[in-house]
């Protein structure tokens, strides 16, 4: 009895609001039509001069594509006067990864300045990586690239800091397969240092520095990139360290170190020799007494065989005295004493 109390209780609450859930239901239901069926941006094209039908709408919802992106870049196009651009090229682009918005902003840009620049080479230009809303603008309006510092020498040897500043303006056909800003910089720097390299003074550089933006200008720097250098001003100039000076010295002190290891060389080898004269004297030294050590011998066996007599021996004697006066009259110092 009570469950049947409970179920009557139940059904008489919602013949009570089933008005009310009716309506919130219907209030949803109207909310995922207006979703899949955008009427009020279609209505808005309508107004605005763009023929879409809202069949399409439909069907950029369930292509994943948000159709107030391709509208709005529909409706702009036509309201900046700019050839008819498709929706299903829009949404190829969209799809593609591209910016759809920024590729529209620039056509306009382009197109206000007089710039060349299609739809195909614009969506080009944005799936390569590139901004090209912000390429146009710098094609209008010239950057400036300042170079960091760069360092040369000169022929006279002296070292010279330069910095640079390059105007560049945006190459449109160059934007796709173009080289950036870093290929710029390194070769205006690699014609700096060849500028002041082939300068034979360094007071010449200081004295007219446009000569390095006539020569690294004339030697067509912006070529293969996607910009295209308009002037190469030079900001400042800075005497550096005296490199040939420097060289010279590191020559000399090399020079010196070679010359000491040749005289210490020749040194040793003076040496060596005198301790080998030294040896070899020593050695006929020894000779000279082991000969003299013979003598008596000598003599004793010519007394017993007779081939010696005592008279031969006592004038051998007195020889050897006058030639040990002589020696001793002969030496300096020895006939004061």
């Amino acid at each position: 009895m009570q469950l049947l109390s409970v179920l009557l209780n139940s059904q008489q609450n919602f013949e009570q609001y089933q008005y009310v859930w009716i309506g919130v239901g219907a209030f949803i239901l109207f909310l995922i039509l207006l979703y899949f069926i955008p009427l009020g941006l279609w209505f808005t094209a309508q107004l605005s001069g763009v023929r879409i039908s809202l069949i399409q709408l439909v069907f950029m919802r369930w292509r994943k594509v948000p159709p107030k992106v391709i509208v709005k870049a529909m409706i702009t196009s036509t309201k900046a006067g700019l050839k008819q651009i498709s929706r299903d090229e829009l949404e190829a682009h969209y799809l593609a990864g591209g910016r759809v918005n920024a590729v529209i902003n620039a056509l306009v840009s382009a197109d206000k300045a007089n710039i060349d620049l299609s739809f195909n080479m614009a969506t080009a230009i944005d799936l390569a990586g590139r901004d090209v809303f912000e390429a146009v603008q710098m094609s209008v309006n010239p950057k400036v690239i300042n170079t960091p510092p760069v360092a040369a020498v000169a022929v006279d040897g002296i070292q010279l800091i330069c910095k640079a500043r390059v105007t560049v303006r945006a190459n449109i056909k160059q934007l796709v397969g173009g080289a950036g800003e870093e290929t710029i910089l390194a070769r205006v720097g690699e014609g700096i240092v060849s500028s002041i390299g082939s300068s034979v003074s360094h007071k010449a550089v200081l004295e007219n520095p446009d000569t390095i933006s006539k020569l690294v200008l004339g030697k067509g720097l912006d070529s293969g990139t996607a910009f295209e250098i308009l002037s190469i001003d030079i900001a400042d100039i800075d005497i550096g360290k005296n490199i040939g000076a420097g060289l010279q010295i590191d020559q000399a002190e090399a020079d010196l170190k070679v010359a000491q290891a040749k005289a210490e060389e020749r040194r040793a080898m003076a040496v060596a020799l005198e301790q080998e004269m030294q040896a070899l004297a020593k050695e006929m030294s020894a000779k000279v007494i082991e000969a003299e050590a013979e003598v008596p011998r000598a003599m004793a066996e010519a007394f017993r065989s007779g081939n010696l007599g005592i008279m031969d021996y006592y004038k051998m004697k007195n020889i050897e005295a006058d030639t040990g006066m002589r020696d001793s009259i002969g030496k300096p110092g020895k006939g004061n004493k």
